[in-house]
């Protein structure tokens, strides 16, 4: 009988494997940015957004809200790194609020 050759990977390792093979990279990207913004935001940002998109390394938030919108404008810079940290990889480059 032939020995069984063992390639055991871990699932984490295999799962990236596919993502990069099939060039899926920019989607998960869409969907984590998306989650790390309601994480980060917390509630009470997230009862006035309606959508985050991410097109490229431009996100995009529509607000319900002028105020919030005035308000999160000024610390455009420190979302941006708080995001990328939490995706632990430089995804977003710039934020529009709309």
């Amino acid at each position: 009988m032939a020995k069984r050759q063992s390639n055991e990977s871990s699932i984490a390792d295999v799962l990236q494997q596919f993502i990069h093979q099939n060039r899926l990279e920019a989607g998960m990207d869409k969907i984590d940015v998306e989650q790390a913004w309601k994480n980060l935001m917390g509630n009470g940002v997230n009862s006035y957004t309606q959508e985050v998109i991410l097109k490229g390394s431009t996100l995009y938030v529509k607000l319900t809200s002028a105020v919030l919108r005035e308000e999160l404008g000024y610390g455009k810079q420190k979302i941006i790194t708080m995001l990328n940290e939490e995706l632990r990889k430089e995804v977003v480059k710039d934020i529009v609020l709309r």
